[in-house]
């Protein structure tokens, strides 16, 4: 069956972080708003000799930075000497005792509070500062402050409202000493607003429509919103897009220059623009997860994480749609390879082994999706990728179904990458020739000539036919067009046998 091809080939595309999966030699996974296929066949690592992180799990910048501030807690570096903060902690405390309590319990929730909180309170500070430089220094602030002081004064009641009231006093200090310093320069202390009632919520969402906003190109999408919202580290962020990390910060620089002089307004979307606004966002967390499918567990776990926040923030069909997507494709990671990397296509994967609680939660938000009689193009690719996930196995996988649905995303979004797959649909529901003709008519209009997973797939099909040697002149060809190791290793076991 066909694979995921790169859309930016055939389709709409973002640049080098665009990723291809192929799992199953028949079907393929359609890429949202890019036109890859919907049924899978195999799964492709573009770079196999990518680092992985630390080791091996998510490890986000935030958290890394949580360590290193709580390491230096004794050092007293510059930032930490601001002056003039007013006492944010004058609200009722709870942890506050005798010293004998230990200074450790209080340093864990100090660290348990920078990953959980850290995003939230930066999200704010960049609504109350107007500038993510700024917001970034004011959180490193923050916590440097609750590392000198929470072990003897006790964590706040509400740490949040701490961390963002200490680290906008101390940003305004520092503004005002460069007010002093530089004459004339602008005093922003009198325009932050005060914090009493501030919606986190609507922050969080506020910093994910920016980082995507349609003014930055694709690539400052995805760099922005992997570090300011999932909290990568740059080193992290640069290895995603294989290039060094002061390339990538000066990308970030650039992303926030241009937010900053183009004013590109820090807010959610009025209600008209939301469908195309949003359309941005989940793009960018597709490639996200398109990025870290294969190789990068820990990036795909980061869009799922950010797939499950906007469906909490933003509740879309949509965005119900791509979360159920990535959960269906990522219920069958544990099966997508042998131990070399070699590829295993899906019907030959152990279906025992997939996620089943994924799986049912994909399906549930499928419905989800569905009974909002708005579902759109993700919806569909996860509707298509739950009867797959559901079916107990290749053969008894309603095939039916899976064609009405590529109709279905065929009325909705044209393109020949879509129509290649519910061409291997076919095949599987009235067999071989009928897939073939569909793939011959497809490329004689000459739109997917240089695809190799279209010839991947026509050969796929001469060897169910029995036809050897057309298969093997097409699983050459499929040859000459791929590059990446683990699809070539899959078409050379095929070729071999024949």
């Amino acid at each position: 069956m066909v694979g995921q091809g790169d859309p930016n080939r055939h389709a709409k595309g973002h640049g080098r972080v665009q990723r291809v999966h192929r799992e199953h030699q028949e079907e393929r996974q359609l890429r949202g708003r890019g036109g890859a296929a919907a049924h899978e066949d195999r799964e492709v690592r573009t770079s196999p000799q990518r680092q992985d992180f630390d080791d091996g799990r998510p490890v986000r910048r935030d958290e890394r930075a949580a360590r290193r501030l709580l390491s230096h807690q004794g050092e007293g570096p510059e930032r930490r000497r601001a002056s003039g903060v007013a006492d944010p902690g004058r609200e009722e405390r709870h942890h506050r005792g005798p010293s004998d309590h230990g200074v450790r319990p209080a340093v864990d929730t100090i660290e348990s509070i920078y990953r959980a909180e850290s995003r939230r309170v930066l999200a704010t500070l960049i609504r109350l500062l107007g500038d993510f430089d700024l917001a970034e220094e004011a959180l490193q602030d923050a916590f440097a402050a609750a590392v000198e002081r929470w072990p003897q004064e006790g964590v706040p009641a509400s740490p949040r409202s701490w961390l963002i009231s200490t680290g906008r006093f101390r940003a305004i200090d520092r503004l005002r000493k460069r007010r002093r310093e530089i004459p004339g320069e602008h005093d922003m202390a009198e325009e932050t607003p005060d914090i009493e009632n501030y919606d986190v919520v609507d922050d969080r969402l506020r910093l994910i429509f920016t980082c995507c906003h349609p003014a930055l190109n694709p690539d400052a999408q995805v760099a922005m919103t992997l570090r300011e919202i999932c909290g990568l580290t740059t080193e992290q962020v640069a290895a995603a897009f294989l290039t060094t990390a002061p390339t990538l910060a000066q990308r970030i620089v650039r992303a926030k220059t241009k937010i900053r002089d183009a004013r590109i307004p820090y807010e959610v979307p009025e209600r008209a623009d939301l469908p195309e606004r949003l359309a941005s966002v989940l793009h960018v967390v597709y490639l996200v997860f398109n990025q870290g499918y294969f190789t990068r567990a820990d990036l795909a776990t980061e869009a799922i994480r950010l797939g499950r926040l906007l469906v909490d923030l933003l509740p879309e069909s949509e965005a119900l749609g791509l979360l159920a997507l990535m959960l269906l494709h990522d219920a069958r990671r544990a099966t997508r390879t042998t131990a070399a990397g070699v590829l295993i296509p899906l019907e030959e994967q152990d279906r025992s082994r997939w996620n089943r609680a994924q799986i049912e939660e994909g399906a549930a938000l499928v419905r989800r999706a569905f009974e909002t009689r708005r579902a759109g193009p993700y919806a569909l690719q996860a509707a298509i990728a739950a009867v797959h996930a559901e079916a107990p196995s290749s053969a008894a996988t309603d095939w039916s179904e899976i064609v009405g649905l590529y109709d279905v995303l065929l009325r909705m979004e044209p393109s020949p990458v879509i129509e290649l797959n519910r061409a291997a649909a076919v095949a599987m529901r009235d067999g071989p020739e009928h897939g073939l003709t569909l793939i011959d008519a497809i490329l004689a209009r000459g739109e997917l000539q240089e695809y190799h997973l279209a010839h991947a797939a026509r050969a796929d099909l001469f060897r169910r036919l029995g036809r050897k040697s057309e298969a093997a002149a097409a699983y050459n060809r499929a040859l000459a067009l791929a590059v990446e190791e683990p699809e070539r290793h899959l078409l050379e076991r095929r070729l071999k046998e024949l």
